[in-house]
């Protein structure tokens, strides 16, 4: 069928071949990375939390950062293969063994930095065990663990040709899955009270779209890395699906972003933490203005939109960007809705030798940037090794017409 893609996985791949020098060099980067993160966190694990920049306000740090960034970006990484299966789009079909291998992978990154993060990573088997149905954590337990089985059925049904027909309905129930998923990840926030920042209905849907941008940027710059190594060309018509379908999505997030401030404008009670975060919060209202909206945001979109641009180059820069300013969102929502106050007592000054009332201080230090950093090239070992044993390169049809790009 003309325009249709094969999802048979080439053999010319340089990382599919053993022995590869390329390979090798760079499965030796990530481990070294992954060797600094895990060192980082035994650091702070026999000497504790003092040699952070956490306190008693703030106790979930740079590293939560990295490790909601990569869960949610996780999620939207598959959003490339719940096209294909799902909606039957057959040029992302040929992307979804690399789109959940991708999923697997940050997945694993991120859940690693948050189990060596929160301490005693050792008493997991208890959260294994033992559950509190009224917490979001103990959903997460088996939304994440569920997450992991069903993309490893879904690319099992991929990669074997004879279970092909039942990757469709594995497809939808991992599509299904992972929107789950994301509505539990923002929940956590959602559903906290004792934050003023958070406590939003919005907050759920808000990472849904999120994760949309964020995987499919992930994506994009993880393909373009393969093709690259591969010496192969994307097809322009397919290059130019991604880079609408990647401006659609950065500009529903800002969207829902904007939603949940307004909403938050709406009532009285939270125009401290607006005024805090929009205009007086120093690091926390430039990570959000000059971090998020204007690299994370317009950047991009002008980057994809605006006629002189729209290239291939300018589209893996703006995916770039997209990411950057993910980091800094998430830096400003999570680490910002903690540093600020929770109002008490409404309506009176509240002070203490513990700081509340007062803005929390918070300096990140760099054994947490090197677990975020770990987490980060745990993903990109397990992708690359990944690559290198199946062969998860997309392998388009080169009959198919490649349009003109716009």
């Amino acid at each position: 069928m003309p325009g249709a893609t094969d999802t048979t996985i080439p053999t010319y791949s340089p990382l599919a071949r053993f022995g590869s020098a390329h390979f090798w060099a760079l499965a030796g980067l990530g481990a070294l990375v992954v060797l600094v993160g895990l060192g980082a966190a035994h650091h702070m694990e026999t000497s504790g939390h003092v040699v952070t920049g956490m306190n008693n306000h703030v106790v979930w740090g740079l590293p939560h950062v990295f490790a909601v960034f990569l869960i949610v970006a996780a999620s939207g990484a598959l959003n490339v293969a719940s096209i294909g299966s799902v909606f039957g789009k057959s040029v992302y079909k040929a992307r979804a063994p690399l789109s959940g291998l991708l999923c697997i992978a940050m997945l694993a990154g991120g859940l690693m930095v948050l189990m060596l993060d929160l301490g005693r990573p050792d008493r997991l088997v208890v959260a294994a065990t033992h559950y509190n149905f009224k917490s979001v954590f103990a959903w997460n337990v088996f939304l994440y663990s569920g997450m992991f089985g069903i993309v490893a059925v879904y690319l099992w049904m991929l990669m074997e040709k004879r279970f092909s027909p039942l990757s469709k309905p594995i497809g939808l129930l991992a599509f299904v899955w992972r929107l789950i998923l994301t509505t539990g990840t923002g929940s956590i926030f959602g559903f906290l009270v004792a934050r003023q920042a958070y406590q939003s209905a919005v907050i759920a849907p808000m990472f849904i779209v999120m994760s949309f941008a964020w995987g499919l940027a992930a994506f994009y710059i993880v393909q373009t890395a393969m093709y690259g190594w591969n010496a192969l060309e994307l097809d322009v018509a397919t290059q130019r699906r991604l880079r609408n379908l990647l401006g659609v999505f950065v500009a529903g997030s800002l969207y829902f972003v904007a939603v949940y401030h307004l909403t938050n404008l709406y009532f009285a009670r939270q125009d401290g933490f607006e005024r805090f975060l929009l205009l007086d919060g120093g690091i926390y209202t430039r990570m959000f203005w000059l971090g998020y909206v204007l690299v994370g945001s317009v950047l991009p979109l002008a980057l994809i939109y605006l006629r002189p641009f729209g290239g291939a180059r300018a589209t893996l820069v703006a995916a770039g960007a997209t990411l950057l300013g993910a980091l800094a969102f998430m830096y400003a929502f999570i680490i910002g809705g903690q540093a600020y106050p929770l109002d008490l007592f409404p309506g009176r000054e509240v002070s203490s030798s513990f700081l509340d009332g007062a803005i929390s201080p918070y300096t990140p230090s760099l054994p947490e940037l090197l677990l975020g950093i770990g987490g980060v090239g745990a993903a990109f070992l397990v992708t690359i090794i990944g690559v290198r044993l199946f062969g998860f390169v997309p392998a388009d049809d080169p009959t198919a017409s490649t349009g003109t790009d716009d």
